[in-house]
């Protein structure tokens, strides 16, 4: 026959209750944004999302424009950089509108069920949504065959998406 567990009477030993105390804390903290980029590729470098380039500009100046400090914001616990107060207030208006598909990842590697980081010149629009890719070859590569890579993408994202750091 088993015998049972024993268990301390003094529930209210102060070791204990410290202990629980700070494992509802670090459970708490893993909880909140401060610790997720939300699948966003954040540059560890400086912190930015999207290698600090304005997601605003490649629609509205058809180009990649390095945002600036004076212009940066904190959305959903990452950190965004604009290259002008106007493209800061648009993506206010409207983030789901600017930020880049895939979290900004490559979106050729996520189509291939991967992850990899991009060049922010190695972009391209696809029905008002922003993609950003390795490089320019691999953007090639990606346009190629754009509609079927998008559909094999969001297949993968929400797995990929909880693999990114």
């Amino acid at each position: 026959m088993a015998k049972p567990i024993a268990v301390s009477k003094n529930l209210n030993h102060p070791t204990l209750l410290l202990n629980c105390f700070i494992f509802l804390i670090l459970m708490w903290m893993m909880s909140t944004p401060l610790f997720a980029n939300n699948g966003i590729n954040i540059n560890s470098s400086n912190g930015l999302a999207i290698h600090g380039y304005d997601p605003v500009a490649y629609f509205t100046e058809n180009k990649a424009v390095e945002g600036k400090q004076d212009f940066t914001i904190d959305f959903e616990g990452n950190k965004w950089a604009f290259s002008s107060e106007k493209n800061k207030q648009e993506f206010l208006t409207n983030p789901v509108a600017y930020i880049p598909q895939f979290g900004g990842y490559c979106a050729y590697a996520v189509s291939k069920n991967a992850i990899a980081n991009t060049d922010p010149f190695a972009w391209s629009i696809h029905n008002k949504k922003l993609f950003l890719n390795y490089s320019i070859g691999t953007r090639e590569l990606w346009l190629k065959n754009k509609v079927p890579n998008i559909a094999a993408a969001d297949d993968y994202w929400p797995t990929l998406m909880k693999q990114v750091p």
